[in-house]
């Protein structure tokens, strides 16, 4: 992890969530959606969580924000057990830590004027003197992503789905907070425009000293705004690393697989295949490592081994059953 001071610091969080077998039908075996996942943020910094859909990221985000109780496992924030947290207390808390969620259309009040949208968290915070201040707030808020004050008094419907974004964004800084859970913040959009959020994004942060998790399932995307990057397969953590060298050189076959198959801006370019198989349901996860039925290089370890995400230098951890010694990178696949 950073050697900055931990911000979020989450410790074997689980989390299932159990299905019924039709309408009225009898209940399915629990999906874990989330399986013993470790992950720290540090202060100002940005952590990439990525992976295919139905990896388990979003729970995730919502896991280290209490917008879901986890079964199992431990989180702190700034050091506070946030789990121990009665409910006056996590209202209080959650001024420190928002979410900007992924559809910028869905997650606005249709009826609801921009500047009442954007003013709500300082009212149920009780942030600003008076209605007119808060409206000043709100007004300065807008501004900071972007848009003028005009925007206060229109619905959101008048907006592009780039600005509704900067309007999610502006609701999410309200109150100042100190981390954002940022949900594919920009998956909806034009390749323009995500462009823009991301550069925003940066901005903010470097002035509000924000630290955000970044969730996309786009790594050539996190690449440009991540400090480092972790990898999610089937509710665990399969490799995290500083960005750039994960980027550089990817350990597991995994991370190795989704970068191959990331398309590139490149004109003329071919575009690059789909990931080999089909995820597993999470019902029913694989025996040992989860991605082994979809591994191009796995050998009979795989299917009997849960690997374990072990210290793989400079940083570096990932999850591989054939890799037994945490003191040497991982000669054993680097050959492979």
């Amino acid at each position: 992890m950073s050697e900055r001071k931990p911000l979020v610091e989450a410790r074997g969080l689980v989390k299932s969530y159990q299905r019924r077998l039709g309408l009225f039908g009898p209940r399915g075996p629990a999906v874990r959606a989330v399986e013993g996942v470790d992950l720290d943020v540090a202060e100002g910094e940005t952590l990439g969580l990525v992976g295919e859909s139905g990896s388990g990221k979003s729970t995730t985000g919502r896991l280290l924000i209490r917008l879901l109780e986890p079964d199992a496992g431990s989180l702190r924030f700034e050091g506070e057990d946030l789990l121990a947290l009665r409910p006056r207390e996590l209202r209080r808390m959650r001024r420190r830590f928002q979410i900007i969620f992924q559809d910028p259309y869905g997650s606005l009040n249709p009826r609801m004027r921009v500047g009442s949208i954007v003013a709500e968290p300082l009212t149920i915070h009780g942030i600003g003197k008076s209605r007119l201040e808060r409206k000043e707030m709100a007004a300065k808020l807008l501004e900071d992503v972007g848009l003028d004050r005009a925007a206060m008094d229109k619905y959101p419907h008048a907006f592009s789905g780039g600005q509704r974004q900067r309007i999610g964004i502006a609701r999410a800084i309200a109150c100042s907070p100190k981390f954002l859970v940022a949900d594919e913040p920009v998956s909806s959009l034009d390749p323009p425009v995500q462009a823009q959020i991301v550069n925003l994004m940066v901005e903010l942060q470097e002035k509000r000293g924000l630290a955000y998790l970044f969730i996309a399932h786009d790594l050539r995307l996190v690449e440009h705004i991540s400090d480092r990057v972790a990898v999610m397969y089937l509710g665990k953590i399969v490799e995290e690393a500083p960005a750039r060298a994960l980027y550089a050189e990817p350990l597991h076959p995994y991370t190795k697989a989704l970068l191959a198959s990331t398309p590139r801006a490149v004109p003329g370019e071919p575009t690059p295949p789909a990931l080999a198989g089909e995820t597993p349901s999470p019902a029913h996860p694989p025996s040992g490592c989860r991605f082994h039925p979809r591994c191009p290089v796995a050998v009979e370890v795989c299917s009997r081994v849960e690997p374990a995400l072990l210290p793989a230098g400079e940083g570096r951890k990932v999850a591989l059953p054939f890799a037994t010694n945490a003191e040497k990178p991982f000669d054993l696949w680097k050959k492979r």
